[in-house]
């Protein structure tokens, strides 16, 4: 009796067939059945969107998958989360997993780690599991306060329309252009002093430059001068007169004599009156004085 016969080699493709299946689909989901992964476990307080084959990252690269969910009764209320890492990852203490979502609006973990290089968690054990705030989190918990701040929001937006509709904001604008046209002009006559500036600067450096040389060569004129020489003959010059001063003022000398003899004056005040009356007597009688005849005749 033949053993393949058609009936088995039918069973056997349908088994192979299977097993691809199984194989197939769990590649698929991302797990592979002969790994070696090592296994951590997660727990969530909410697990919203996460599923058996859900990817994990370690700063923003894939490490491992979720293998599975399980409801932890005991405490009640937390989801286990089973993963499968790979051999070489290595989670340091202090690390915890997130709950993150993409554009997609896909679920997946991320392991963030911490910066101990010594401890780290064992095979086996439990990872802290957090939600993380995303956009649309942080947005729906924004909506509060976007929410008060809407009235004033329309009251400043009314504001605004109604100083937009006064006719003094355009008078102000248009004031505001005028004097950015001055403003235009007062550069070009600055740009203009400039260059005049420039023209002039240098001849002005030369004149200085002048006076400079000017000065130093006075400066060596005035070094030059003997001012000791000079403060000797003036020293001299006022001994002399101090010592005339002295002569003077003593009985020594005639010119001390006639200012300090009152005989002295008095004399000469006796001759000046003797004289004085001698010119009056001239005067009435020259006849007295002066002798003349042509006849050679004398009065008597």
């Amino acid at each position: 009796m033949k053993f393949f016969t058609k009936e088995v080699k039918i069973a056997l493709t349908a088994i192979v067939g299977i097993v691809v299946l199984f194989y197939g689909l769990q590649f698929l989901k991302g797990l592979n059945v002969f790994s070696t992964d090592i296994t951590y476990y997660v727990a969530f307080d909410d697990v919203s969107g996460l599923s058996p084959s859900s990817p994990v990252y370690a700063n923003g690269y894939r490490v491992g998958v979720v293998k599975s969910l399980n409801y932890d009764y005991n405490p009640q209320g937390k989801i286990v989360a089973e993963l499968d890492l790979n051999k070489n990852m290595r989670v340091p203490r202090g690390s915890h997993a997130e709950l993150a979502s993409d554009l997609l609006g896909n679920i997946k973990i991320n392991l963030v780690l911490s910066e101990d290089p010594i401890n780290m968690i064992g095979h086996g054990d439990t990872i802290p599991g957090e939600m993380e705030m995303g956009m649309m989190t942080k947005v729906s918990k924004m909506l509060p306060a976007i929410e008060h701040m809407m009235p004033k929001l329309d009251s400043i937006i009314t504001s605004l329309n109604t100083l937009l509709a006064d006719p003094a904001l355009r008078n102000t604008l248009h004031n505001v252009e005028g004097m950015t046209g001055n403003l235009n002009a007062t550069s070009a006559e600055l740009k203009s002093l400039s260059a005049s500036l420039n023209r002039e600067v240098p001849g002005m450096m030369n004149k200085a430059n002048g006076v400079l040389d000017n000065t130093q060569q006075l400066t060596g004129n005035l070094a030059a001068i003997d001012v000791e020489g000079m403060a000797a003959k003036v020293n001299q010059t006022l001994a002399n007169v101090e010592q005339m001063t002295q002569k003077l003022n003593s009985n020594e000398g005639t010119l001390g004599l006639l200012m300090r003899d009152a005989t002295l004056y008095n004399n000469l005040s006796s001759t000046a009156a003797s004289a004085d009356s001698l010119l009056i007597d001239f005067k009435a009688h020259p006849k007295r004085y002066v002798h003349f005849s042509v006849f050679g005749k004398k009065d008597k």
